[in-house]
């Protein structure tokens, strides 16, 4: 059985790095656009924060193949490998988690078509996406980062996963504030009344 969860790891990263170069790559080949605008207009500590946690989502998809291989050498101290759940029915909660998480991430690339960017492209910015997925949650990717984080830990049980999960929970609202007021100034109003209907997480309306 443990193998399962740990080829269900791995699987997860892998799916999530296909459909994102997979999906940056064609709007750059088909549609002349690049969506990758980490860091633009950005600077300071804002700047500083967006780069750590692209470098802190690397470093954590590591230490996920090296659970899954149960390879000896770890990125982090020993202490942080103690174990704080390890059970199966958490296990499964976890990959029920990540399995609805990546479902969502799927229909957000949906809904986004040519609109998806990584970081504020203030050049070239897409259309207002308000419909699909986007009708239910503002940040249905972020979500799904927080569901992902969230299963991860409980599949693995670890200190050092729950750190990176409540890391990665700060550091996710952090950049929603960011960008809501990055895209109030971009789309004014019609933004603003978008907020009204949707929510940041999810909405029940």
């Amino acid at each position: 059985m443990q193998d399962f969860f740990d080829y269900f790891q791995i699987a997860s990263v892998i799916i999530f790095l296909l459909i994102l170069v997979g999906r940056a790559t064609y709007l750059r080949l088909r549609r002349n656009i690049n969506p990758i605008a980490i860091g633009g207009g950005k600077k300071g500590l804002v700047l500083a924060v967006e780069l750590i946690s692209f470098s802190g989502l690397v470093v954590w998809m590591v230490e996920i193949f090296l659970y899954a291989f149960h390879c000896d050498s770890r990125i982090f101290p020993s202490p942080l490998d103690t174990q704080l759940i390890n059970s199966s029915p958490a296990k499964l909660i976890g990959v029920a988690l990540v399995t609805f998480g990546l479902i969502i991430f799927v229909l957000a690339f949906v809904s986004f078509g040519d609109s998806w960017r990584v970081g504020f492209d203030v050049k070239t910015p897409g259309a207002l996406v308000t419909t699909g997925l986007f009708a239910v949650t503002r940040n249905p990717i972020y979500v799904f980062l927080d569901l992902w984080f969230l299963g991860i830990f409980l599949i693995n049980g670890t200190l050092i996963f729950l750190i990176f999960a409540a890391l990665a929970f700060a550091a996710i609202h952090w950049q929603i504030l960011q960008e809501e007021r990055f895209l109030t100034k971009l789309y004014g109003q019609p933004y603003q009344d978008y907020c009204e209907r949707a929510g940041r997480y999810f909405s029940l309306q």
